[in-house]
């Protein structure tokens, strides 16, 4: 399996807070699935934005994780940008 860097950018015009109770169940089930090992809201930072790592095989897989976050369904994420992310030290290697 590869690992997956995903920044979200929230919308600036977005309900966040409305959305973050689906969306926190939602991640808790691909937390189980093992597709999903660390998530949360990037602090202090000028706009709404979140960082979670993904471990699935391809790209694809981790858009359509993305494309099912309800997030993404209500149209609260700006962005959501992947890097495909090889760690050398610590719990994730």
């Amino acid at each position: 399996m590869t690992y997956f860097a995903v920044q979200y950018l929230y919308r600036a015009d977005a309900d966040v807070a409305a959305v973050r109770p689906e969306h926190r169940a939602y991640l808790a089930t691909i937390v189980d699935a093992g597709q999903l090992r660390a998530s949360g809201p990037f602090v202090g930072t000028e706009r709404d934005s979140a960082l979670l790592i993904f471990e699935a095989p391809d790209a694809d897989t981790v858009r359509a994780l993305i494309a099912a976050d309800p997030m993404s369904v209500n149209n609260v994420l700006e962005s959501a940008t992947i890097t495909q992310w090889n760690p050398v030290l610590g719990i994730f290697s």
